[in-house]
């Protein structure tokens, strides 16, 4: 019974403990002195001292003040990485200004939007930068580049528009440079084929096809800098603006870039049908079938069948149903494969044409509209 109130080592030790503890809060609050655990509170509780980042300072000047050391790795196109030093004991506030132009051999990129970057004393950052290759012969892969010392004068007015324009895409202002610095046509950008686009060339622009609605929308930024529709290349094709019309992708700004008024669509592509150009006439049919449906239903199954009509226009007629989007025009293509079964040519299109269209059915809902993106079924037949 007498073990059980008999104190062991670890109780001794506890309360000995304890009562140091206490001694020293007694002792610290008695002289006044300051206790080391407050001590320590106050030290991780004390705010940070602001960084002052100062005015800005342009990516040209402090690289010759040695202020900063950066390195630039870009693809050649419209991606640049930036590694920034700042090699100063402040903060420094660094601006990139848009037209900024790097190098590296026989590749030269510009800076598209501009980019300011607050970077303390001693520390390393790195951000992506937008840029646009100013030459069509530009390799595009992983390189490192370094800033150039001049600057193009011509792409002063696109820039600062584009500045206003956080909209445009990277593929319409590369589009659009490329057309001030070297005045390229339409089939140097378009990924539609046009006639000729199969010979041999020397000139290989693969890396800057895009996609219509970006043609379109390099032509609108040139035309709101003031630069003369006649004065471009990439303006004068005329296959460009039936490929427009057709695209829905690009069918809206399409309709206000030529100034065509909904009130006016179908004449515009009537008139295509009729009296526009010999190698494109038959596109129209496409547009009437993906804006104008219900004439279309009625229209393209008497092209397909009438044998005075010429086998492009029979050929058009029947890819052109599915852009219908309709499942009215399954079952023409259905009765049209059937019937033009002893054509190989005309037969399989109408064959095609309804899986696609089948396919396209099946998958989406009832309440989303299909959507068949134009050359689905293959190249358009040609003139």
């Amino acid at each position: 019974m007498k073990d059980m109130f008999r104190p062991n080592r670890k109780t001794t030790l506890g309360c000995a403990l304890a009562a140091a503890v206490a001694g020293i809060f007694l002792y610290c609050g008695q002289s006044g002195k300051q206790s080391p655990f407050n001590f320590v509170r106050h030290r991780h509780l004390k705010p940070n001292s602001p960084v002052s980042f100062g005015p800005a300072v342009d990516l040209a000047a402090a690289i010759t003040q040695k202020s900063v050391t950066a390195d630039f790795t870009g693809n050649g196109r419209e991606r640049m990485l930036a590694m920034v030093h700042n090699k100063t004991g402040k903060g420094l506030h660094l601006r990139f200004k848009a037209g900024q132009l790097f190098a590296t051999g026989e590749n030269n990129v510009v800076l598209v939007r501009p980019v300011d970057m607050d970077i303390p004393g001693g520390e390393t950052q790195k951000r992506e930068l937008q840029t646009a290759a100013t030459r069509s012969t530009n390799v595009v892969r992983l390189e490192p580049y370094r800033p150039a010392i001049y600057t193009l004068a011509n792409l002063e007015s696109l820039l600062a528009q584009v500045g206003q324009e956080p909209e445009a895409t990277p593929g319409a202002i590369q589009t659009a440079v490329l057309a001030l610095t070297e005045n390229l046509p339409v089939a140097a950008f378009a990924k539609f084929p046009e006639p000729g686009s199969d010979l041999p060339t020397k000139f290989d622009t693969k890396a800057f096809k895009v996609d219509v609605a970006d043609i379109l929308g390099a032509l609108v930024l040139l035309r709101d800098i003031g630069v003369p529709d006649e004065q471009l290349a990439l303006a004068v094709d005329p296959q460009l603006k039936i490929e427009a019309m057709i695209d829905p992708m690009a069918h809206a700004e399409a309709m206000r870039y030529y100034g065509i008024s909904s009130s006016a669509e179908w004449e515009y592509w009537k008139h295509e049908l009729l009296q526009g150009d010999e190698s494109t006439r038959h596109y129209a049919l496409y547009g009437i079938a993906r804006y104008f449906p219900k004439v279309a239903l009625d229209m393209l199954p008497r092209w397909a069948r009438e044998n005075r009509t010429t086998p492009v226009f029979r050929l058009s007629a029947i890819q052109a149903l599915a852009l219908t989007e309709r499942p009215e025009a399954l079952s023409a293509l259905r009765q049209l494969e059937h019937e033009l079964a002893g054509d190989n040519d005309l037969g399989d299109a109408a064959r095609r044409s309804a899986d696609l269209l089948e396919a396209r059915l099946v998958k989406s809902p009832s309440s989303k509209k299909v959507v068949i993106a134009f050359r689905t079924a293959g190249d358009l037949p040609r003139m």
